[in-house]
């Protein structure tokens, strides 16, 4: 599992199949009614161009520093320049495009007039007919090549002609042993079946199941289910605008983000970010829940962004947007650089710095009084955190309860802890204690709770060496989450 939300990234490949669009702004300023008819008129002042649809989802993805292949299908036009051109621009993005000319069709364009920060009107200019059965050869062809050493595939539907039948079909079976996002249109999922996970918003999910309003939970796990029966889909990711999303899956669970309210949010392109998101936690090896808790954050950042955005890792570390409650969960889970970055940055100041390690799948009195207590001995507490499959290799595979995204906001939210680094084995057999991240970062003083002696301990070894302490701390008898679960299944 990552160190961080996404790091990796740059060692997945993703591939994004879908609907190109190109997204132009026009910007001014109104200052006067035309006297022609009575209608304002815009004074020209600016003129931009971004990526839109599938193609957002792969500026986002790029924005990540995902490598990523994208297919699609383009006009013999200016905008097609455009849409190639502004592929080749993505700031450090390993991005390898199919664009398949189909000279029956001009390439999606949506222009927008913009005045401020208010969209005076749009202009479409599409052709939503079915591309030819010449065209979805050619898609398809191209699909077989560019699958290969896929680790994810995306595929983004806004129903302009791209995604026939076939080709969806021919997708999704090439794709069995990859996980498959679809974000879909239409009366109808039952088109994508066999994918993983597909990510409508509220005004989707009505049109197909016919359930309203969707205003709470409820409502939204009804309707999520149906999707899941009728449609032959794993899972939905359901985007609920300023309700935040829900994470609905077939195994009977299901998991919602509260949102954030954002003054005059500019919502063009948001749900591409969304799943890109998304997307790239699942492909980095996030859990779906964590992933979704990502993707939830990055839908607040993008919406306070003017037109067609991406949001980036930094973006999203430092983040103050987590409006599930967890704030502080990302902006104080750090990798180990950027730890042991700080921890030198707190002994320069002539603090103490501490460090306790554990799993804290389930927060308990005993897991708060310990972590207290280290602090008062210390002037910084740093809490190495074990990852989700370091707690499977400790505790069994139906552990951690909680995923090591919600284990670290729990921790980010405790007054005694000022840092969390994630670490720990990735297969059986590997060392799956601290001590390499304690010879990384040199804390002051190593805590340790229980009844050791030094000899015992691998991790006094490393920090003594480099003249490091060592606290052996009493626990708090009667506390500990395997007691917790034994006691909740007993009933």
């Amino acid at each position: 599992m990552s160190d961080l939300p996404l790091s990796g990234l740059d060692k997945v490949n993703i591939l994004v199949i879908g609907d190109v669009m190109l997204d132009r702004y026009i910007s001014g300023s109104i200052t006067r009614v035309s006297p022609e008819a009575p209608v304002p008129v815009l004074l020209q002042t600016d003129e931009n161009v971004a990526l839109g649809g599938a193609g957002n989802v792969v500026a986002n993805l790029a924005s990540l520093g995902a490598n990523v292949k994208f297919i699609s299908a383009v006009g013999a036009d200016p905008a097609a320049g455009n849409v190639k051109s502004a592929l080749e621009n993505l700031i450090g993005a390993n991005v390898k495009s199919y664009l398949i000319e189909d000279k029956t069709r001009p390439t999606t364009e949506k222009t927008r007039l913009v005045s401020g920060s208010q969209q005076i009107v749009r202009l479409d200019r599409e052709n939503t007919d079915l591309v030819s059965s010449e065209v979805e050869d050619k898609i398809i062809k191209t699909f077989d090549e560019a699958i290969g050493h896929s680790d994810l595939l995306v595929i983004s539907d806004y129903a302009k002609g791209l995604l026939t039948d076939k080709i969806l079909r021919h997708c999704i079976e090439k794709a069995v042993s990859i996980p498959v996002i679809v974000d879909g249109k239409g009366n109808s999922f039952t088109k994508y079946k066999g994918a993983n996970y597909i990510t409508p918003n509220r005004e989707e999910v009505t049109k197909v199941t016919g359930i309203k309003p969707l205003d709470n939970d409820k409502s939204c796990i009804d309707a999520s289910r149906k999707i899941i029966k009728d449609s032959g889909i794993e899972n939905v990711l359901l985007t609920r605008s300023e309700a935040g999303l829900s994470l609905i899956c077939s195994d009977g669970s299901d998991v919602h983000f509260k949102g954030s309210k954002v003054e005059m949010p500019d919502v063009s392109g948001a749900g591409d970010t969304v799943v890109a998101v998304f997307a790239a936690g699942i492909a980095s090896g996030m859990s779906p829940e964590a992933s979704a808790r990502l993707a939830n954050c990055a839908g607040t950042l993008v919406v306070q962004k003017q037109g067609t955005a991406c949001v980036t890792v930094d973006e999203l570390i430092n983040s103050d947007a987590h409006s599930d409650g967890s704030d502080n969960m990302i902006s104080e889970c750090v990798d180990w650089e950027a730890a042991a970055e700080k921890v030198k940055q707190w002994q320069k100041q002539g603090l103490k710095v501490g460090f306790t390690n554990g799993c804290f799948d389930i927060i308990h009195f005993g897991h708060v009084n310990y972590l207290k207590e280290a602090r008062m001995r210390c002037d910084k507490l740093v809490v190495g955190l074990n990852h989700d499959q370091s707690v499977k290799i400790l505790k069994g595979p139906t552990r951690p309860v909680n995923d090591e995204l919600a284990r670290a906001a729990v921790l980010g939210a405790l007054a005694s802890t000022d840092m969390i680094v994630l670490f720990g084995a990735e297969k059986e057999g590997d060392d799956n204690t601290p001590c390499s991240l304690l010879g990384h970062i040199k804390p002051d003083i190593f805590f340790k709770g229980g009844d050791y002696k030094l000899e015992e301990l691998p991790e006094a070894k490393v920090v003594l060496a480099y003249n490091g302490e060592v606290d052996i701390m009493n626990l708090y008898e009667g506390y500990s989450t395997t007691h917790i679960i034994a006691k909740s299944k007993a009933g």
